[in-house]
């Protein structure tokens, strides 16, 4: 592996975050939520991990905080299990992100392949779901080499920058689930 995937990131990983995001500010602004100011202030990101720990160890999201292959304090993505449902859907939210730097390195689809290991073998998981903007050709490429099925496009799914914006949805199912 040409990385390492962490998800055990507390408050004490804020300043790496921190740093991630300052880097990546331009760069993530076309694909992510409209962000305050405050999201870029050190006590925002403590604020953020502390309730991320919390999120990790009640199971409703699985957060794993990618780090550089000689830098292990620098952070270089994060892929997001979100939205966990058990009972009869047993199904999640795909979300992941990269530093603008290593793109098209091969380490996100690496990343998110040892990632559904996790989420369909530890947490027995049937469906992730990957909602994508259709201008995002690089994630499709992403998803369509790890097996995920378009399974059609959603109107003014996600706000994404301020805006309402249309996804396809891609799937993954476990057949061994």
């Amino acid at each position: 592996m040409a990385f390492n995937v962490n998800p055990s990131f507390d408050e004490s990983w804020s300043e790496e975050v921190l740093q991630y995001y300052n880097r990546n500010r331009h760069f993530l602004s076309e694909w992510e939520p409209q962000r305050t100011e405050e999201f870029y202030t050190l006590n925002f990101q403590k604020s953020f991990l502390k309730e991320d720990v919390k999120a990790n160890e009640s199971g409703k999201i699985l957060r794993l905080w990618i780090t550089g292959k000689n830098d292990k304090r620098k952070i270089i993505g994060c892929i997001t299990f979100n939205l966990i449902v058990r009972g009869v859907l047993q199904s999640c939210i795909l979300g992941y992100k990269l530093d603008k730097d290593e793109i098209n390195k091969g380490l996100i689809t690496e990343g998110i392949q040892k990632a559904i290991d996790v989420v369909f073998n530890e947490l027995n998981l049937h469906r992730i779901e990957a909602p994508i903007l259709p201008i995002n050709a690089a994630s499709i490429k992403v998803v369509s080499k790890l097996r995920f099925e378009n399974e059609g496009l959603s109107k003014k799914y996600i706000k994404v920058n301020g805006k309402w914006e249309d996804h396809t949805r891609w799937a993954l199912i476990n057949t061994n689930a």
